[in-house]
Parts: C-alpha cells; structure tokens; sequence
C-alpha cells in the first residue's frame, strides 16, 4: 500500500468536492443536516477557501490561508485534509476537514496522514470535533495523545467562526520531527 499525501492543486478541487459527499454523508446525523430538496449532497463552494478562492457561503477571516491535501493510496483518491492557519503570530494550525474512505479505514492510514501532516505544519494545533461525533472524538484523542505522549489539553469551547456552535478541541505543539510519509507534490509543485 503506497501512501501519498499531496498538496491538492486547482485541478484536484474537483476530485476533491466530489469525495466530500461520502465526507458529508459520514458527518450528516453530527452535523444536524438534512438532504437538499434536489438530493444533491455537496460541499458547494464551502472547501474553496482552502484553494484561495472566495467563498458565498462562509466568506473566511482575512488572516486564514488554506492547505489542501489529497490522500492517495496506490495512485487512487482515498480521502483528504484540509489544513489552515488561522494565526501567523503564533503559527496556529486548524485541522479544517479530514477523511478517510471506508475502506481505507482502520488500517492505519488516517494517523499516518495525521502525523505527517501536524510534522508539516510546526507550530500551535487545534483540532475539532462536533460534540456528538465521539468516533471523531476518540480518534483524534488517541492520536494526538501518542503524538504528544499526553502533552495537550482538551476542552469544550465555543467557535465564532462557526456561528458561536460549540465543538471538543485538543490543542498542542508539534515540533521539527521528520513524518514518516514523504509529502508528494504533483509536477510543477513545490511540497510544503
């Protein structure tokens, strides 16, 4: 099994979207959301912050900037991240979005992603969870634990950039540790 987690170009935006809606399916009953009238789940323009573009329905705060990866695995789509700093003073990285397909799940692949990913980005993380979603809970609990060997905090806290919706985020320090996965970049693109 071939692991690479690439920075997701334009072209990606759409591979992208279209895995959301298994993302979308997967945190509906947490997220408290129905079926559009049309059934269509998607993610509309909700992701395009992350690529730098504007976004109708949740215009981002001027200082966030996007990191999109996508998670392959033998050369096909199995899952994304969705990276942003929310503060340059100190780094602060968010844990935007993360997926894994379903069946690539329970093999490791989530943490891997995960490590090389909060190894990427030095600096302050916070990682959120809705308060319902406690497979989330416990999967980020777990490893963020290991990462930190126990160094991080935990609490219920509320979000304005989120409509004051309340969330449970970890939040820790990563360091300069090497990732255990290489970050691929397409040609033409500089890994971070």
């Amino acid at each position: 099994m071939r692991l690479e987690i690439v920075p997701a170009s334009d072209a990606d935006y759409r591979i992208v979207s279209d895995l959301a809606r298994f993302y979308i399916d997967d945190i509906a009953e947490h997220a408290g959301r129905s079926f559009p009238t049309d059934g269509q789940v998607g993610c509309d323009d909700v992701f395009a912050g992350y690529w730098g573009r504007a976004a109708a329905t949740r215009p981002w705060p001027h200082a966030w900037r996007g990191f999109p990866f996508l998670v392959r695995l033998d050369g096909s789509p199995a899952g994304f991240a969705l990276v942003k700093r929310v503060s340059d003073a100190p780094a602060t990285f968010d844990m935007g979005e993360f997926f894994v397909a379903r069946q690539h799940r329970r093999r490791g692949v989530g943490r891997r992603v995960a490590v090389a990913l909060f190894d990427t980005f030095v600096g302050d993380w916070e990682v959120r969870q809705m308060l319902s979603n406690t497979p989330a809970q416990h999967f980020w609990r777990r490893i963020i634990a290991d990462y930190t060997a126990g160094a991080f905090t935990e609490r219920r806290e509320a979000f304005a950039a989120y409509g004051d919706r309340e969330f449970i985020v970890q939040r820790f320090q990563t360091g300069t540790a090497e990732p255990d996965v290489a970050l691929a970049a397409p040609a033409g693109m500089t890994t971070i």
